[in-house]
């Protein structure tokens, strides 16, 4: 269709003369804007638009260089040094370049303690995740004041502090007076009225994996209840109709659905388990006879306990260095994802 453009007469102030404008230059280029402006209109935003997200990001990236980069790096510089208790007391800075790292790749007592902890990892994620997921899926079916009093029990046991629940998973298992061991005698099992939860390697093991799995088990738990919400009631509606059981619901409708949410979940406890500490340590310090030994304490022992700072950095640094090679692996897996949406 045409448009044409009528003269439109206004009369000039000043001269008198009738001035001569139309319509196209009135439009302009038909967005409403002047030619003069429109660059500024629909043009790039200006430096300090751009500049925004950074400087705002700036406060929180200085802090987490100055509380977490710098020790990293010291830990680093560490490694590369023989720091033992006379150069401690004397100041000496005594560089051994690989050193530290040869005597622990070589050392048969590393591999072990790593192989150990790739073992606890694995057990205490599985049943993490599986535990988790279960309770998830009750909390999604159950009604609004049973899942509000199964949540607060959830928060509750998330909130405590780490050293708090240790010290009371210890007194629970305690040879003398502990709560576990009298309740089996009350149930028949006499023999293990005062049995030492701690004399073995993994009766050690089973309490703490009991203590670290009911402690993350409600961080899934509340975040698979809160990642179901997102699924729609269509889907369920049209797996019933289909004939679909619990199992098959979850294979078919739940997983696929919440795949991301497992994947990232399930790194984070790998991450977690990985390197925990206080739990393992203080349960009874990596015994008996250093069979409960996990890198964390193993770092800490070697380092601290035996006072050999170079060798306990080089551990330190091998165990981030292993992390650091699964987190490449999941971020490999993350980006293939986006790639694929």
């Amino acid at each position: 269709m045409a448009v044409h453009s009528d003269p439109v007469r206004t009369q000039s102030p000043g001269t008198g003369k009738a001035a001569v404008a139309t319509t196209d230059a009135i439009a302009g280029d038909g967005t409403g804007s002047t030619p003069g402006k429109a660059g500024r209109t629909t043009g790039e935003p200006g430096l300090g638009a751009r500049l925004a997200p950074y400087l705002l990001l700036l406060p929180a990236t200085v802090a987490t260089i100055g509380l977490l980069g710098w020790p990293l790096l010291k830990t680093v510089l560490l490694s590369f040094q023989n720091l033992n208790k006379r150069q401690f007391i004397q100041h000496l800075t005594e560089w051994n370049g690989f050193d530290n790292y040869k005597e622990q790749l070589t050392d048969s007592e590393f591999w072990t303690v790593t192989g150990r902890t790739i073992g606890f990892t694995a057990v205490n994620v599985v049943l993490i995740m599986v535990g988790g997921t279960l309770i998830g899926l009750l909390l999604n079916r159950l009604g609004t004041r049973m899942r509000l009093a199964l949540s607060v029990a959830l928060v509750l046991a998330w909130a405590m502090p780490v050293v708090a629940a240790t010290t009371v998973y210890t007194w629970l298992f305690d040879q003398n007076f502990g709560v576990v061991d009298w309740f089996l005698d009350q149930l028949g099992w006499h023999s293990m009225a005062h049995f030492n939860w701690y004399s073995g390697e993994y009766s050690t093991f089973f309490v703490i994996v009991l203590l670290i799995v009911w402690m993350s088990i409600p961080f899934v738990a509340i975040n698979m209840y809160a990642a179901l919400t997102t699924i729609p009631k269509e889907l369920y509606e049209a797996a019933r109709m289909d004939g679909a059981g619990p199992v098959k619901t979850f294979t078919a409708v739940v997983f696929p659905s919440l795949k991301p949410f497992f994947l990232a979940t399930t790194f984070l406890e790998i991450i977690w388990v990985f390197k925990a500490f206080t739990q393992v340590y203080l349960i009874n310090h990596g015994g008996p006879d250093g069979l409960t030994r996990t890198l964390p304490v193993h770092a800490f022992l070697e380092g601290i306990g035996a006072q050999r700072f170079g060798a306990g950095s080089a551990i330190a640094v091998l165990t981030i260095l292993m992390l650091a090679a699964l987190m490449s692996y999941y971020f490999r897996i993350i980006l293939k994802q986006e790639d694929e949406l």
